[in-house]
């Protein structure tokens, strides 16, 4: 098998989706092009920004593609290249993209409102608590494993002492970009320029970064680092939306679909031979392929932090109904894509029956790089671009989740409810939440993933269940989120407790560690209860046979 082939059977696959089914649950479901949508309905200058649909969709992409489209495809070959393969394609089109698409959807339906708060609406109060709890913690898991990965990429030292160029110049053109994604921000706001003039001075302002980067290489350790990211998480999430994570998102687009361009043609040109096994057992490394493959690969099949994006940022800046699709199920549809390119790219890069040694982003940048040199680009230059490229992924994925954990924190203590006004303050409740994330990061990533991996899964097996009940109760058909919603949530349910075996296990052999292992322990334990709790709430009105039609009117 060459990697050609499957990146061709992807893109076939992938584009026949977005056109026949996506446009089907669009005609299903109904949209209104001459609605006033919640951008404008509420627009703050905050939160609500109404924005064109390219913006809207490289906030959305950017947000949710992360490092879950690199990491988890090349952590799942030890299983082998198919069944990565097969869960990439088929999760990406009938549970993710259809996840993506719908809480974006009933979000826009209910004046951009969170996924919290539209489960108060259609389930309860008590639903609505739960599941922000439940997001909150997640958040933390994301934040941590992020920030991990970042740091561990932007060291500027190796092992031995030596300098580490390709991540200390992808660091530097990261920094630049924060500052720059400012000024532009401005530029975007208050300029009376066309889509085209904007389109132009990003591409001007990406490739005048990328040598500025380049040229000036940051060097410090991976701790520094950390504190840096947390810093830069900090910022994102208390800045408007319009002055920082809209222009960065733009900013980044053109990187990170210029990586997926240059490692689809890199394929086209070099069409490698898939070095990695087809299937390699049912158990690999003492890891059971069910449910571990389908929490390995989350973002490219079915990720539960998309709902939030979707649900938490991309629908307050949505200006016509019918860029929904475009947002919502298109985004997934690329970012399946970007899952299929690192399979290959990892999968060609298999030499003696194993992975090149470093992390996922490092595996993926030397491959990718490889692929660019065949264009002229020098090899340093390639690896460095490659690397910034992969670590764009993981910064607007931290940015746009620390600002949802701070808001799911927010509205949990929400004066409503009777709680601490001191949590409405963002900037309280973003310390809170990033100290909280630190220490878990403090574990690493290797060991977090799993368990965020697991969490991540299960909140996409709580939204689909109570994006089920919007549906139902507004009157729209709802059995096309039935098998996701169900599957996830054995798979789910089954990998925690996988996890939380683990951990007990590392008491009995006297190598627990309480501020770390204990952490992840306690939110495992927590996880599994709210959602427990969470679908119970929601099967009572899903399988309520009363529809609302004072709801399903106004929807």
């Amino acid at each position: 098998m060459n990697g050609l082939t499957l990146v061709a059977i992807a893109i076939v696959v992938l584009l026949l989706a977005y056109i026949l089914y996506g446009r089907w649950l669009v005609k299903t479901w109904g949209i209104d092009e001459t609605a006033k949508t919640p951008a404008y309905r509420f627009e703050d200058g905050q939160d609500y920004v109404p924005a064109s649909r390219f913006t809207v969709f490289s906030h959305q992409f950017n947000s949710i593609t992360g490092a879950g489209p690199v990491t988890g495809p090349i952590i799942a070959v030890m299983f082998g290249w198919l069944p990565a393969f097969l869960w990439l394609l088929v999760g990406g089109v009938f549970f993710g993209a259809v996840q993506d698409f719908t809480a974006l959807y009933a979000s826009v339906k209910n004046e951009g409102k969170s996924m919290g708060l539209i489960i108060e609406r259609y389930i309860g109060r008590t639903g609505r608590k739960l599941f922000l709890l439940f997001c909150w913690l997640f958040t933390l898991l994301v934040i941590a494993a992020f920030a991990d990965i970042l740091a561990g990429t932007f060291n500027g030292f190796t092992k031995d002492g030596g300098q580490n160029v390709p991540g200390a110049s992808a660091a530097s053109i990261s920094m630049i970009y924060i500052f720059v994604a400012m000024i532009f921000g401005v530029f975007m706001r208050f300029s009376k320029s066309g889509e085209l003039s904007k389109f132009i001075v990003g591409v001007v302002l990406v490739i005048a970064m990328l040598w500025a980067g380049i040229a000036n290489p940051l060097y410090y350790d991976a701790q520094t680092w950390r504190y840096i990211v947390f810093g830069y998480c900090f910022i994102a999430s208390v800045m408007p939306m319009w002055l920082l994570k809209q222009p960065r998102d733009y900013l980044s687009v053109f990187l990170l679909l210029g990586m997926i361009l240059g490692g689809a043609i890199g394929i086209i040109v070099a069409n490698p031979t898939i070095e990695a096994p087809m299937f390699v057992g049912w158990t690999v490394k003492n890891q059971p392929l069910f449910p571990m493959l389908f929490i390995t690969i989350a973002c490219g099949a079915v990720s539960g932090f998309h709902s939030l994006v979707s649900s938490g940022t991309s629908s307050k800046s949505i200006a016509n109904e019918r860029d929904m699709l475009t947002v919502g199920y298109g985004a997934m549809i690329v970012e399946t894509l970007l899952g299929v390119v690192a399979l290959v790219i990892a999968c060609s890069a298999v030499k003696g029956g194993g992975l090149p040694t470093g992390n996922p982003f490092q595996i993926f940048g030397s491959a990718v790089g490889e692929f660019f040199t065949m264009f002229g680009l020098p090899a340093h230059v390639s690896s460095c671009v490659i690397m910034m490229c992969v670590s764009a992924l993981a910064m607007t994925t931290i940015d746009a989740v620390t600002r949802i954990g701070r808001m799911s924190l927010q509205e949990f203590f929400s004066p409503a409810e009777g709680g601490d006004k001191g949590f409405i303050e963002t900037v309280v409740s973003t310390v809170i939440t990033l100290a909280f994330a630190y220490t878990l990061c403090l574990a690493g990533y290797a060991n977090i993933w799993p368990l965020f991996g697991a969490a991540n899964q299960l909140l996409s097996a709580l939204v689909l269940t109570a994006l089920s009940v919007f549906l139902r109760v507004t009157g729209r058909k709802g059995w096309m989120l039935y098998v996701p919603m169900t599957f996830m949530f054995i798979v789910t349910m089954s990998a925690l407790a996988i996890s939380v075996y683990n951990i007990i296990e590392k008491v009995n052999a006297g190598n627990f560690v309480p501020m770390v292992d204990g952490m992840q322990l306690v939110i495992a334990l927590a996880l599994m209860t709210l959602a427990v709790l969470v679908v119970y709430h929601c099967w009572k009105e899903l399988i309520s046979p009363k529809v609302d039609k004072n709801i399903a009117t106004a929807h």
